[in-house]
């Protein structure tokens, strides 16, 4: 499929929006390399491009947006790196808080962020609790986050309601499973977006995403803009979801 649209904002089709939206934002840390500046660089860089994404899923509409800011691999880092980035979480929270809120947008976390330092814990608290009652879009930040992690502390969950009798294991099913997820009341993301041309899936929202369409980006997230995730919107309406059925004309594999 050619690419040379330049303009998506006029294609895009309010009415097949995509309900939630997850991003893997990768790529700070190389784009800085490219420019012989320390990864940091990229990392603050990269801030611009988290502010015209919300902005715009926000101004469509979509209900739900969630960016993987922060892995439970990542404490693998250099310490100054980790320590630069805690920072950074704090100085965004810090600086969009009042506008996130005047937007009506609710923000949530994903992940023990408990075991993040004191500041990123108080800056996350006055967040979610400043923005609790929002109608708006929700705003999930995955940090200190790992998919594993997130079924494991599930399972472990529904298993103590089974020990204290409360549950049959024959009556633990897709639906009571889900509630136990960071994700819980939540739509499962329609979209997945990894910028900076990696196609992997990192431990993120691995329950959730089992029918997400999946978008690869070449860009890396410094450079990741509107009209990058228009792009990514528009290709998504341009697919045939089936969800394992068959599409209208009758075509389609039973496993797609």
């Amino acid at each position: 499929m050619s690419h040379t649209i330049s303009n998506y904002s006029q294609l895009i089709d309010m009415d097949k929006l995509p309900q939630h939206i997850a991003i893997i934002m990768d790529g700070n840390g190389r784009w800085a390399k490219k420019r012989f500046m320390p990864r940091t660089f990229g990392h603050r860089a990269g801030m611009s491009s988290l502010k015209q994404v919300v902005e715009t899923c926000s101004e469509l509409g979509i209900s739900c947006l969630t960016v993987f800011a922060f892995s439970t691999e990542n404490w693998k880092r250099p310490h100054d790196e980790i320590s630069y980035l805690m920072s950074l979480l704090v100085e965004y929270i810090n600086k969009e808080l009042k506008e996130l809120h005047q937007n009506g947008i609710h923000i949530k976390v994903l992940g023990d962020y408990r075991n993040l330092p004191p500041a990123s814990v108080q800056a996350i608290d006055k967040a979610v609790q400043k923005t609790a009652a929002n109608q708006g879009m929700v705003l999930n930040i995955a940090i200190n986050y790992g998919a594993r992690d997130e079924i494991i502390k599930a399972v472990q969950q529904i298993a103590t309601q089974v020990k204290q009798g409360q549950l049959e294991p024959e009556d633990i099913n897709e639906y009571h499973f889900k509630r136990f997820l960071y994700t819980a009341g939540l739509p499962d993301p329609d979209l997945l977006i990894r910028t900076a041309g990696e196609m992997r899936i990192s431990n993120f929202l691995l329950w959730q995403i089992a029918y997400a369409e999946l978008w690869f980006s070449p860009v890396m997230w410094p450079e990741f803009n509107r009209e990058e995730l228009l792009k990514a919107i528009w290709e998504f309406q341009q697919r045939d979801r089936r969800f394992g059925g068959l599409n209208v004309d009758g075509q389609g594999d039973s496993y797609a």
